[in-house]
């Protein structure tokens, strides 16, 4: 029996917020890596994670062609498919085709705007669900559904670990409006259309920085309250992967956040694997 899959993201979780968070359910899964992001913006990340690859380990002494191949022999454990290569992924370099063409159902449901269903990464999906609230990882597990008679892929985008780092309930009113590449496409003609005044927020002090970034740590320990369950909805054969798609910076060297950033603590992030213990 093929094995389904869950692919989940904690958009923005820098390496060391989750290494301080207590997360008894995620290590039900296995311990936890340091790994490297391939880019340090959601869109260009979750891409590569499409193709088929992982956040890496950046090894020395080896030639680069390797740690992909290593990568690619994972699939067939993963899946429970045996003689799984990285020619099977070839020419299209797309993990949904790839298992769409193995029998899965392939399903994405996400949190950040700037992955929205009209974009190029809507390939190969049967479906594919942009969620009404970008901070609710509870209402993604809600959504939620396998068959018993055929194997289900799903990408989980959680947008708890994003800015402004809030869960249901909370309200970020207090906190100035920071918007990625989706939103300031999304309002460029207020400014150049509309005439209007563009404001600009203070930046951050450190004890603000520190604060923010206890709020993430503080918001890993959240959803990890949330696979509990998870673990009771999702059938057994189901091999779960959680990782980051990019750090986050909380004031080194006078950066926040990520993006048009180059710093490894933007790089830097978890990842961890397994079926249920």
């Amino acid at each position: 029996m093929k094995n389904n899959l869950l692919l989940i993201t904690f958009d923005s979780c820098r390496f060391d917020s989750f290494a301080q968070a207590k997360t008894p359910n995620i290590s039900r899964l296995g311990s936890a890596e340091r790994r490297y992001s391939y880019a340090s913006w959601t869109v260009p990340s979750h891409a590569v994670y499409l193709l088929g690859a992982s956040p890496h380990t950046s090894p020395k002494g080896v030639f680069a062609s390797e740690v992909y191949k290593n990568d690619f022999k994972k699939w067939g454990g993963r899946l429970n498919i045996p003689d799984i290569s990285f020619k099977g992924f070839v020419p299209r370099l797309s993990l949904p085709a790839f298992l769409k063409e193995h029998g899965y159902k392939t399903n994405a449901l996400v949190s950040m705007p700037v992955l929205n269903q009209t974009t190029i990464l809507n390939n190969h999906f049967d479906r594919y669900q942009l969620m009404k609230c970008h901070h609710d990882f509870n209402a993604i597990i809600d959504n939620l559904i396998f068959e018993k008679d055929k194997p289900s892929f799903y990408l989980l985008n959680v947008g708890e670990t994003h800015y402004p780092y809030i869960i249901p309930g909370e309200s970020a009113d207090d906190l100035p409006r920071i918007s990625g590449v989706h939103g300031v496409f999304k309002h460029m003609d207020d400014l150049v259309v509309g005439g209007g005044e563009e404001k600009e927020d203070r930046f951050f002090d450190m004890d603000q920085m520190r604060a923010l970034h206890d709020k993430q740590r503080k918001n890993v320990e959240y959803l990890d309250g949330l696979f509990e369950k998870l673990y009771e909805v999702v059938p057994p054969n189901t091999h779960i992967m959680v990782m980051s798609d990019h750090g986050e910076l909380f004031g080194e060297e006078g950066y926040f956040g990520h993006g048009p950033i180059v710093h490894e603590k933007v790089l830097e992030v978890f990842f961890v694997e397994g079926r249920i213990k």
